[in-house]
């Protein structure tokens, strides 16, 4: 016998390093990058739907996406976030009921805490924990790797929100080797009620880089380096993305997040995947602490979160 209910919780994510190779015939790029999750999670619970699950109180809290599957989220910014089958999360659900030929009628209820359309990998978080809600449920055994695999389908930042900590990403982002990383790091967030749409900053990259002659992305060795000692301010030197360039050019007030970011002593920063977030790398939580204030009364960004990582990936935190 199935269970009825299985809660997820899953990790945001920021990037340390993201290089973007030319745009493939495919319409895509190859990227080298590097992964850290961190603590700022998403709660994703999927319940199977019986007779304790009333039509009368399901429509109060749930949107009907299908015949099989209800959804239901908490968010600071609901509007940003699709209802309907182009949710990753419904996308999940329904990736695992054809390959398993599963036929229940799904409630599927996603508290969102981390930044939406952010770079922080927020949807592919909600896809992961369905994955492995879904595989709790139905008893179904799969393997972590098998599970990364099912994610890859869905898109390029999945396997490692099911996954965690620290890793390497390649191909698409979803050939993953994960990285020995000593120490925990201290990150604050900079946050955005406006996201930013992922492929217009791909778009953008390939617009600022036209003309120019674009090598296949490599791991940054000084980088892996600092990891391995733990040593946050080389780490902090080392910090790359390929399209912050980009998530500026469209998004220019990230320049002066950035700058004012740097100004009160923060190690690194980076924007985060493909933005708006801002990371800023802090030594210790006290200075971490101290960046949230001098970033928040310097009125250049409304919303500021810490965050330490590496954590682990998606796990089950309630049956």
């Amino acid at each position: 016998m199935a269970d009825r209910s299985v809660q997820v919780r899953v990790p945001g994510k920021v990037n340390l390093q993201l290089s973007v190779g030319p745009k493939g015939e495919d319409g895509y790029h190859n990227i080298a990058t590097i992964f850290q999750a961190v603590a700022l999670y998403d709660d994703v619970r999927v319940k199977i739907a019986g007779s304790d699950s009333s039509s009368t109180n399901r429509e109060k809290k749930f949107e009907k996406v299908s015949d099989k599957f209800y959804l239901s989220i908490r968010s600071e910014h609901p509007g940003f976030i699709p209802v309907d089958k182009n949710n990753l999360a419904i996308k999940a659900a329904q990736l695992m009921f054809k390959k398993f030929n599963l036929s229940e009628e799904l409630e599927i209820s996603i508290e969102k805490n981390i930044p939406v359309a952010g770079g922080m990998a927020g949807g592919s978080a909600d896809a992961a924990g369905v994955i492995i809600a879904v595989d709790s449920l139905f008893h179904l055994g799969l393997s972590k790797s098998e599970m990364e695999e099912l994610g890859s389908e869905l898109g390029s930042d999945v396997p490692f929100s099911i996954s965690g900590g620290t890793a390497i990403g390649t191909g698409k982002g979803d050939r993953l080797t994960p990285v020995l990383a000593r120490g925990n790091y201290f990150w604050v967030f900079a946050l955005s009620s406006n996201g930013l749409s992922t492929p217009a900053v791909y778009g953008e990259c390939d617009r600022l880089r036209e003309g120019m002659q674009i090598s296949q992305p490599q791991i940054n060795e000084s980088l892996m380096q600092a990891l391995s000692s733990g040593d946050a301010k080389a780490l902090g030197k080392s910090l790359h993305n390929d399209l912050q360039l980009a998530a500026c050019s469209i998004r220019p007030a990230l320049r002066l997040i950035l700058d004012v970011g740097m100004d009160y002593g923060a190690l690194g920063a980076i924007v985060s995947g493909s933005g708006p977030t801002v990371a800023f790398l802090a030594s210790d939580d006290d200075h971490g602490l101290d960046l949230v204030v001098a970033l928040t009364s310097s009125g250049v960004v409304g919303n500021v979160v810490r965050a330490g990582g590496p954590v682990v990936g998606a796990s089950i935190i309630d049956r």
